[in-house]
């Protein structure tokens, strides 16, 4: 099996009074990194707002677009998720609350994030029930991409509240609909404002995050065995030694993750080491030198021979690229039996 060279630890600070301070406010102190990411959001992102509303043009916009969307969406996303599933501020408790709702609002990140993904997806586990899942579909056809985004971007605000009521989650329904309509709101009449700043601002990138979250979900579940579809080691893929790792807080290490959803994100990489034979028997697809969102557009393009060349052999596979291919192919199907039967079950 080829090196795990990702990080396997929270970045180290100076022991400083500043330092310490943050660490107070936290559960965890490996998650001091989140509150300083969350200062640079702030110091960055807060300035350039305001530049965009008062002197707009073009150019500024795409200043904006560019550490907006390339540089800083890709940990402010990770962040959120991973403050999700632990619990983050011990000291000053509303900003575990208003800490998403803020950087939602920043970046376009659906307000229901939390509630979608934590009480939702984790739950039901990428199986029929999951307003995300992929079973259903081809998943190397960029058409059922389409069908599966739509679905998403036109009907989570009612599919959404709808199973958290029949799950007899009143309270999280409300605040996924509540939250997601002021969202909306905010937006709306932020365009009587300055129409061309909120678009460039908000909306554009509202719409960009649902796209990009969407195109990761689909690559971290576009390979299901059939056979054992609500088994997270193979409904789910890992992806190693890959740069994303480094920027999104080992997010690539996502079989592990759905086995535990709560495991720290510093502990990821040391899990999948320690437990490659596992991986192994399971018939677990893990990938190298690439991420989810790569994954998906592989799978759009058919590159079957290039994702076979990125496929980590697991201990004892003996395994030829053809057969690799085959694998992989054999996983994309879209499960129909498999989905009926679940429902049936249930």
């Amino acid at each position: 099996m080829v090196p795990v060279t990702d990080p396997m630890a929270a970045p180290a600070y100076a022991d400083t009074r500043f330092q310490r301070f943050i660490e107070g406010l936290l559960y965890d102190p490996r998650d001091a990194v989140f509150v300083r990411l969350t200062l640079k959001v702030m110091l960055v992102m807060l300035p350039l707002v305001a530049a965009v509303y008062a002197w707009f043009s073009w150019p500024l916009a795409l200043v904006l677009w560019a550490v907006q969307l390339g540089w800083l969406a890709p940990p402010v996303i990770l962040m959120l998720h991973n403050t999700m599933h632990r619990p983050f501020f011990k000291r000053r408790p509303f900003l575990t609350r208003a800490h998403p709702y803020l950087m939602s609002g920043l970046f376009g990140i659906p307000t229901g994030y939390m509630e979608h993904h934590v009480a939702m997806h984790h739950v039901e586990n990428n199986l029929p029930p999951d307003l995300s899942s992929t079973m259903r579909y081809q998943r190397d056809s960029f058409l059922h991409f389409l069908v599966y985004f739509a679905r998403f971007f036109f009907l989570c605000v009612f599919e959404l509240p709808s199973y958290l009521s029949r799950k007899k989650r009143g309270s999280l329904a409300q605040r996924a609909l509540v939250s997601t309509l002021v969202h909306w709101a905010v937006m709306g009449a932020l365009l009587f404002v300055n129409w061309r700043a909120t678009v460039v601002v908000f909306v554009a990138p509202w719409f960009t995050i649902h796209l990009m979250m969407m195109i990761g979900n689909w690559g971290q579940h576009a390979f299901i065995d059939e056979r054992r579809p609500g088994d997270s080691y193979v409904n789910s893929i890992t992806c190693i030694n890959s740069g994303y790792n480094a920027r999104a807080f080992n997010d690539g290490y996502h079989i592990g993750h759905h086995v535990k959803m709560n495991r720290h994100w510093t502990q990821m990489p040391k899990d999948f080491v320690d437990n490659a034979e596992r991986y192994a028997k399971e018939g677990c697809i893990v990938f190298e030198r690439v991420d989810f969102f790569i994954v998906s557009m592989l799978l759009f393009a058919k590159r079957y021979d290039f994702l076979a060349k990125r496929f980590v052999r697991l201990p004892g596979d003996t395994r030829s690229h053809e057969e690799i291919v085959a694998l992989l192919k054999a996983r994309v199907r879209p499960i129909a039996a498999a989905e009926e039967g679940i429902a049936a079950a249930a």
